[in-house]
């Protein structure tokens, strides 16, 4: 065998592995969804009900943008913690409704009920916070900030075994299904008060997590400071929303027979494995400006408009219900004052975001109108010139200007 197809085969085993991850991801949340109609309404302590379901396809997302990092990027370990969280999620959901049939549903159909709760009660955590805390760690070249951050990595292994043996090992009830006793045959007291101390310490290493992304974004420049300004977007995104989500839960709005607050955390859920993946395969890494224009400039519009409409439906059959006596009149003079105001407003929030948090970029776009009015007027050559250099370099701020005009020299 060569050396080429040695080379090749090296790189080629690391796809191959993930990709049958994925496959094994795919495999098990189908199982769990089948389960899930089969089970209907029965289901085990601390379940989101419909919103289940909703998660178990909405967290195929990291997997597969895991498997797709892995295929570009075999020695990134961001890959492969993404197809972890993705395996640990649907292993544990596959056994919580498994158990849920056989604990539940059907009691005796089906062995081993007990134990599928136990084990996804040691998997889910830390498929989700271990991951999560490694992830903001090692983002986005695959190690450490430096070498006084290689504790942590040891840290959250060590929390994570603890919370896993502590777990198997509590002697108390199961935890997703209360009325059932631990299976495991030998329990400990001391193991389970450990495991129950590593819990909150792996939402403590979250923090640590950050803290040492945000150290990696202070030294960053250039295509790294890039990628991590995505995952700070998602992270201020996922923040914003919890009022949003909040908001919607109490309308009660369904969507067939799911909650649009569900939806709405399930769009969520999708946006920060896409996310991660645009950052580490770097594409459009350079349209994060943008996007973080966009969404302050709508998210903005969308506020006052919203605040217009309910304010004006307000004041209008207040003042109109003596005439209208209930009518929608005031609903339709308000859809017709929000659509009026819908360009006004865009355009002056627009103004407002640039100058406030784009300010470099809006004073270029007011350099260059200047120069096109004057334009307009200008017709000596070498003033033209003179003010075309001092215009680029106003807007650019390049190091060095030079101008040539065919066949004047210049």
């Amino acid at each position: 065998m060569t050396d080429r197809v040695r080379a090749a085969a090296r790189l080629a085993w690391p796809a191959w592995a993930a990709w049958a991850l994925w496959g094994l991801c795919v495999m098990l949340t189908a199982v769990a969804l089948v389960l899930f109609v089969i089970n209907g309404d029965t289901r085990p302590a601390d379940s989101y009900g419909s919103l289940d379901a909703v998660i178990d396809i909405g967290v195929l997302g990291f997997p597969t943008v895991g498997a797709a990092i892995v295929a570009r990027q075999g020695d990134n370990a961001i890959g492969w913690l993404l197809l972890a969280t993705g395996l640990g999620n649907a292993v544990s959901q596959a056994l919580l409704e498994y158990g849920a049939y056989s604990l539940l549903r059907a009691p005796g159909t089906g062995p081993g009920g007990a134990w599928a709760g136990l084990v996804a009660d040691a998997v889910i955590w830390p498929s989700v916070a271990g991951t999560s805390i490694l992830m903001f760690a090692l983002f986005p070249t695959g190690h450490v900030p430096s070498r006084r951050w290689r504790w942590l990595v040891w840290a959250v292994a060590v929390d994570v075994a603890a919370y896993v043996a502590g777990t198997l090992l509590d002697p108390r009830e199961l935890h997703y299904f209360p009325t059932v006793p631990n299976p495991f045959p030998a329990t400990s007291p001391v193991m389970a008060a450990v495991g129950r101390v590593a819990a909150p310490a792996l939402g403590f290493g979250l923090l640590l997590g950050m803290a040492a992304l945000a150290l990696r974004f202070r030294r960053a420049r250039g295509v790294e400071r890039l990628q991590i300004s995505w995952m700070f977007y998602i992270a201020a995104m996922l923040f914003v929303s919890i009022p949003i989500t909040t908001a919607l839960s109490s309308v009660n709005f369904q969507i067939g027979d799911i909650p649009v607050d569900e939806l709405f955390y399930a769009g969520l859920l999708m946006t920060v494995p896409l996310a991660i993946g645009m950052a580490i395969l770097r594409y459009h890494l350079y349209d994060i400006d943008v996007v973080i224009n966009r969404t302050l400039v709508y998210g903005a519009l969308s506020v006052t408009l919203a605040a217009a409409y309910v304010g004006s439906v307000l004041l209008l059959q207040l003042v109109l219900s003596p005439v209208t006596r209930g009518s929608g009149v005031a609903v339709a003079v308000s859809t017709l004052l929000v659509a009026g105001l819908f360009r006004p407003v865009r355009s002056r929030i627009q103004a407002v975001v640039d100058r406030r948090f784009f300010r470099r970029r809006y004073d270029a776009a007011r350099t260059l109108e200047a120069f096109g009015t004057r334009l307009r007027d200008q017709l000596d050559v070498d003033a033209l010139g003179n003010d075309l250099q001092a215009v680029i370099a106003d807007a650019m701020q390049p190091t060095h200007v030079s101008l040539w005009v065919r066949g004047s020299g210049r």
